[in-house]
């Protein structure tokens, strides 16, 4: 309270609380337990994203009307706020597909979402801020300093996150040398600058460093990959439905 991140907090602990409640009852509605039923109305599905844009409004534009007013009603809001975006987050593949994808393989989209989410709202409640912006200390020099920074620290995420490394780049919003690394190593082979730079069909194609990438891809990322979805699927069931997409193939 007294760093003046009580807002931010309840939104922090209402993005966990509702995802983690949405998560419980659309695996009891998967599995026919008890009373718990999709909503609908007639033969449409309403889905979730839609309740989480209404109180994404709601809490949004009343947060705005009493953020000078009242510091609890602005966290009330605030935690409105996050009930909404973990329902919206909560359905982000099915935004991204525009098709239902929910218990497919595409829909893990929607759980690394809602983990960016949490991570992103943490380091932000920890009071680290992105790219170093808060280090102009208030003089010319120190503005242009820290507009360098920034400028450099932008540059660096963006081209870590081109070569795949999601996590690495965000975190290194916060944490900037993480992106020293991120950006001057390997690409991941399935990443844009993998495919602009090194793949077969590439303007100069590199397939030594095609290699190197997809055995260093195979020995140390797929373990920590299926770790991942394992835990994943621990809190939010598993998604193993056939995609759409293979089925309009076959």
């Amino acid at each position: 309270m007294d760093a003046g991140r009580l807002p931010l907090f309840c939104f922090f602990v209402a993005l966990i609380v509702a995802f983690v409640f949405t998560r419980i009852n659309v695996r009891l509605i998967r599995a026919k337990i008890g009373w718990f039923r999709n909503v609908s109305a007639g033969e449409m599905h309403i889905h979730h994203v839609v309740f989480g844009v209404v109180l994404t409004l709601l809490g949004g534009v009343s947060g705005l009307i009493v953020s000078g007013i009242s510091q609890s009603w602005y966290a009330v809001t605030a935690a409105v706020f996050g009930v909404g975006a973990a329902l919206i987050l909560d359905e982000f593949a099915l935004i991204l597909h525009l098709r239902d994808v929910y218990w497919e393989e595409e829909g893990r989209t929607s759980v690394d979402a809602v983990f960016v989410a949490v991570a992103i709202t943490a380091l932000l409640l920890l009071g680290l801020r992105p790219l170093g912006w808060e280090a102009s200390y208030g003089t010319p020099p120190g503005t242009w300093f820290a507009a360098g920074v920034i400028v450099v620290n932008l540059v660096l995420a963006v081209v870590t996150l081109l070569k795949g490394k999601i996590w690495t780049g965000l975190a290194g919003l916060f944490i900037p040398p993480l992106l020293i690394p991120g950006a001057f190593r390997l690409a991941r082979p399935g990443s844009p600058w993998a495919h602009w730079f090194m793949a077969p069909h590439a303007r100069r194609p590199r397939p030594r460093k095609m290699a190197r990438a997809e055995g260093r891809e195979e020995r140390w990322r797929r373990p920590v990959i299926r770790a991942k979805i394992a835990f994943q699927e621990f809190v939010s069931g598993r998604h193993d439905l056939p995609s759409t997409r293979r089925r309009a193939h076959h």
